[in-house]
């Protein structure tokens, strides 16, 4: 392989992630953005507080003479939200958006990898393709992964690697004689 068809595939595997992550954006839309679960205008303690937040001092560290710092609550402070105030809707927004996500993730990286085993003969468009579908899917697992069980992650994981080393063996045997044969008939 060349170095020019090496680079051509790195710039189709960027590309494919760019689409596939950007499309999938498009389709779903925004994510779950914190400001319109846990209003930012809390500002001073007693707001905070009636709200089921809690209160936290900007604080600075300052050094005395002698040389040893300590902290100084300087002007201001931020509210902290309660798990049971606003965090709690912002993660179940979120686990909502993100599972839409895997599972839109999931079958289009597979059926990138395909394209890029099947239908592309040229060697730089096919592996760019194929690493750009498996960035796809982990994409979709990365975003879902964190409200997923330990149990369902070692079943995915098993199930992808399965069903990858099923595609290596099936294309490799499909393809591969074909073009040890026409290499051999060519001489």
């Amino acid at each position: 392989m060349s170095l020019k068809n090496i680079v051509l595939g790195i710039a189709i595997f960027i590309m494919t992630i760019f689409v596939g992550v950007y499309g999938i954006s498009t389709l779903h839309g925004e994510s779950p953005q914190y400001d319109k679960y846990c209003p930012n205008n809390l500002i001073n303690q007693s707001v905070c507080e009636n709200n089921e937040g809690t209160w936290t001092n900007n604080t600075q560290m300052v050094a005395d003479l002698k040389g040893s710092v300590r902290p100084v609550v300087v002007e201001g402070g931020y509210c902290q939200y309660d798990y049971t105030a606003c965090q709690k809707d912002l993660e179940n927004a979120e686990r909502s958006y993100f599972k839409k996500i895997f599972i839109t993730a999931l079958p289009l990286g597979i059926v990138i990898i395909f394209l890029g085993a099947v239908v592309f003969g040229l060697e730089a468009v096919g592996a760019g393709l194929m690493a750009g579908g498996i960035a796809v899917m982990i994409y979709g697992a990365g975003s879902y992964w964190r409200f997923t069980d330990d149990w369902l992650k070692f079943l995915l994981s098993l199930a992808g690697l399965i069903i990858v080393i099923w595609m290596s063996y099936y294309f490799n045997r499909k393809f591969g004689k074909k073009k040890k044969w026409e290499f051999w008939k060519k001489k």
